[in-house]
């Protein structure tokens, strides 16, 4: 009995480790929770959501299993703000986590501007790399253990230069445990993001830095497959080299470009109602139409479970915990139609409350940010033994 006992603990480990994969699930834009699943592009099946991409030659490695088709909602984003991503190992926080330790690997964060966020393919060339990180000697650690460590959240400074227009937003994890054996796993997904930005100008990219999305990694780069347990440091990383926009615009200027009657671009695209009473990732409730009669209040009645039944079938597997909060509402309209209370609707146009997991208690600083400030005081020091 004791040995089976053992055998089962041991499968139960092994079917753990082999399922704590991760997906990225939520959009941060200056430490605020812009909704679970909103302006994300993730695998829409539960059950295998959390799955690295199966093929580097894959189209799915552009924004993830089912990323070459947009979301409804695209956010928006002045340049110079901070975008955080976040990472778990279940889609709908139903348990804690981020990744399993295991997964040891390098982080990236690549972006691509795209002229109609609707149509326009993620797929192909025009992907830049904004940032990347491996294997970290001062902390010894590798950036997906610092992901981990900051509860599944990685963050960005937009460059302040960027151009104002609709971008592609792309974290990607790249975890190494079997990478010996010929599997490098690879995690990625897209936000939508519409940058505000005074500046118009494309960036003249250099070829060395811009890359085709697939086709960017090939299977035998050394990055790839290399071995986490007997490593020989420095890690190699895979992909182009990180690409630094030239400009100093200033965030506050950048700003302005959200209302300002200028040049400027506008978003025209995948807006968020101002008017809705609650959202599930890229859906929203609005209210039904006012009634004064027992055929009006009915028709309300099934113009809200309508609603319900959309958001239930648009919802990713972040879950549809807002579609209940909405599904209250109709409950409420049927109580009063079924009192006899035929002027409504109830609460009309009041807010509801979101059900959405509580985020993070703490969203760490931009990665960016800090090696600029590295970079920053290694000036400093040099010119400090200069000047001696």
């Amino acid at each position: 009995m004791k040995q089976l006992s053992s055998l089962l603990m041991a499968t139960a480990t092994i079917l753990t480790a082999v399922e704590a994969h991760t997906v990225f699930t939520t959009l941060f834009i200056d430490d605020v929770s812009q909704g679970d699943g909103t302006c994300v592009r993730m695998p829409m099946d539960p059950e295998t959501c959390t799955n690295p991409v199966a093929g580097l030659d894959s189209d799915d490695m552009a924004c993830g299993v089912g990323g070459t088709k947009s979301v409804t909602f695209t956010c928006p984003a002045t340049a110079g703000a901070k975008l955080s991503f976040e990472w778990r190992l279940w889609a709908d926080a139903e348990q804690p986590g981020a990744l399993d330790p295991s997964h040891k690997g390098p982080c990236a964060i690549y972006a691509k501007q795209v002229k109609d966020i609707a149509s326009d393919s993620a797929t192909g060339p025009g992907w830049i790399k904004l940032w990347d990180e491996g294997y970290d000697d001062a902390s010894g650690k590798w950036c997906t253990e610092k992901v981990i460590d900051n509860n599944g959240l990685l963050s960005i400074d937009i460059p302040k230069s960027l151009p104002g227009g609709n971008w592609l937003f792309r974290p990607e994890l790249l975890a190494l445990h079997n990478a010996d054996k010929g599997d490098p796993q690879f995690y990625t997904g897209c936000a939508q993001i519409f940058v505000a930005s005074d500046s118009s100008a494309a960036l003249d990219v250099p070829s060395e830095y811009s890359v085709s999305i697939p086709g960017y990694v090939q299977a035998d780069d050394p990055g790839l497959t290399f071995n986490i347990y007997e490593p020989q440091f420095p890690y190699p990383m895979p992909g182009p080299k990180v690409y630094q926009p030239a400009g100093s615009e200033s965030k506050a200027k950048a700003a302005v470009a959200l209302t300002s009657s200028s040049g400027a671009a506008k978003q025209t695209q995948g807006k968020i109602p101002t008017n809705y009473l609650i959202k599930n990732a890229n859906w929203v409730g609005v209210e039904v139409p006012d009634y004064s009669t027992e055929d009006g209040c009915w028709a309300s009645s099934g113009a809200c479970w309508d609603q319900a039944s959309t958001c239930y079938d648009s919802a990713p597997p972040t879950g549809g915990a807002n579609c209940g909060v909405w599904e209250s509402k109709c409950e409420g309209i049927n109580d009063a139609c079924s009192a006899g209370d035929f002027n409504g609707p109830p609460n009309k146009g009041q807010k509801l409350q979101s059900a959405d997991p509580a985020p993070p208690l703490e969203i760490p600083g931009a990665v960016n940010a800090v090696r600029s400030r590295r970079r920053r005081a290694r000036r400093a020091m040099a010119m400090a033994l200069l000047s001696r």
